[in-house]
């Protein structure tokens, strides 16, 4: 096995495609802008995987399975968001710390917490991400790069879609009855 360590392209660079045709500037923003949704995206899977691992209550299973389906969603989108970097020309952002900074979206602490609390939540982290994935496709359309741009358009409508779940997982109608408090 060979200790030799080459180091192909050094992270935060980008190296433009001929085939793309994208100027390295324009290259260079958009990277910078799937770098972040990759970034919050993983932020959203871990906290959607807590939850998914952490529920309880007599609606267990149905949420249970509803996170892990939310949580796998976002590791598919994370997928493709670093591959779309990557083909542009980029090095997608992959360690821990540096997916955390680069988030614009802050995960809840490692405490537990009731699951309507850890709901609403995931809600307020999938609306911050929305808003900076609309403003992403604004920037690949108006930078002329309409296949990312069309690419964050699918991510939205998922992104949207879980929301959507999850803000009808809080509505107050609901068949199980609630404990009366001491």
């Amino acid at each position: 096995m060979s200790t030799q360590k080459n180091v192909q392209q050094k992270a935060g660079t980008v190296e433009t495609s001929p085939a793309l045709r994208l100027d390295q500037e324009k290259a260079e923003q958009l990277v910078d802008a799937l770098n972040t949704d990759l970034a919050a995206t993983y932020v959203l899977y871990h906290q959607l995987k807590k939850h998914h691992w952490n529920v309880e209550g007599a609606e267990f299973l149905e949420v249970h399975e509803f996170l892990g389906e939310a949580a796998e969603e976002a590791e598919e989108a994370a997928d493709e968001l670093a591959e779309r970097a990557q083909a542009l020309g980029g090095v997608p952002i992959s360690g821990m710390k540096d997916l955390q900074e680069a988030a614009p979206v802050s995960p809840e602490d490692n405490d537990v917490y009731d699951i309507r609390t850890s709901l609403s939540n995931d809600m307020e982290m999938y609306g911050d991400i929305i808003e900076t994935v609309r403003e992403h496709i604004e920037l690949a359309t108006s930078l002329g790069d309409h296949a990312t741009a069309e690419m964050l358009r699918l991510h939205l409508v998922e992104l949207e879609e879980y929301a959507h779940h999850i803000e009808h997982y809080l509505e107050d109608d609901t068949l199980v009855l609630e404990e009366a408090t001491h």
